[in-house]
């Protein structure tokens, strides 16, 4: 099978918790040898920003794990490489193609000009904020949350131009609908559910799902417990619910996945990478077409970045 996955914090697990270690041996849900298994594997790696890191700090160590993951790419090579374009990712057949993300525009400290220093770094998708509010404007967790700052809306302009996937995942609703009314371009949640279904505030409300498949966007699945079910007691029939719910709204074509590994805890009946594949047989006996399922499980994403961003 192919796997195409939006959003793992293993990197920063790996270079901030675990003092460095291999991206062969990983963290607790994700590694380059338990991963080997897949035909094609295309795996965003996310730069995670602690909320409480701000300027300098907040540059500095997104320098640390930018330079973690270049390391990998040297030390693992022929298993890992980090791609940059559409090129790169078609010429990778063989270990896991990189794209690298950052999960909270703190990582610009304030200044426009670091947007295109992401991208040169090779960036291609930014989380415009974690729950906490930023530079760029207010997460999902703050208490009366409004939109994008100034600096936010320039943001996202600039992102637009060179083509980095804009990413709401822990955006705040009104700056969901900023970004909505702002861009041109379709935008992602690269690592959300459906708030129908479980009402945690980090899923996107019917409105939102609607507003992301009459754009062409994308939205990736989120295996966090506390996403799939009110109640935290969650199971890899709970994803395939939120996929039911998701295909009823018409976005058989911009639906993939965004597991969150090592970021969260995942349903009790799966233990990282190699649980895709049982995910994967599960889906096939909800009796969606082979084709679908290859969709959501790859292709749907890989047209998005060609179309869009590579």
């Amino acid at each position: 099978m192919d796997l195409f996955d939006l959003h793992c914090d293993t990197a920063y697990e790996c270079a901030a918790k675990l003092d460095g270690v291999s991206l062969m041996q990983g963290a607790g849900h994700l590694s380059l040898k338990r991963g080997n298994r897949f035909r094609r594997w295309t795996q965003v790696f996310a730069v995670f920003m602690p909320d409480e890191l701000r300027g300098e700090e907040a540059v500095a160590h997104y320098e640390k794990v930018r330079n973690y993951l270049y390391a990998q790419e040297r030390q693992c090579a022929g298993q890992f490489r980090i791609v940059r374009n559409r090129a790169e990712l078609h010429e990778q057949t063989a270990g896991c193609a990189a794209i690298l993300s950052v999960e909270g525009g703190s990582a610009l400290a304030g200044q426009p000009e670091r947007v295109q220093a992401l991208y040169d770094d090779g960036v291609r998708l930014m989380t415009l904020t974690w729950n906490d509010r930023n530079e760029i404007g207010d997460g999902i967790r703050v208490p009366g949350g409004k939109g994008l700052t100034d600096f936010g809306r320039a943001v996202v302009k600039e992102m637009e131009r060179l083509r980095m996937a804009i990413d709401v995942s822990h955006l705040s609703d009104a700056g969901f609908y900023e970004v909505a009314e702002q861009t041109q371009a379709p935008f992602m949640a690269s690592h959300s559910n459906a708030r129908r279904l479980c009402g945690n505030e980090r899923n996107l409300t019917d409105e939102m799902i609607d507003v992301m498949a009459s754009r062409g966007g994308l939205i990736g699945l989120n295996f966090f417990r506390e996403f799939l079910r009110d109640d935290g007691n969650a199971h890899m029939t709970d994803i395939l619910r939120h996929v039911d719910y998701f295909l009823s709204r018409g976005c058989e074509k911009c639906l993939s996945l965004g597991s969150d590994f090592d970021g969260c805890e995942i349903p009790e009946d799966m233990t990282g990478v190699e649980s895709m594949a049982d995910l994967y047989e599960a889906f096939l006996r909800e009796k969606y077409s082979e084709k679908l399922v290859k969709d959501i499980f790859y292709y749907n994403a890989e047209r998005y970045f060609t179309n869009y961003i590579f």
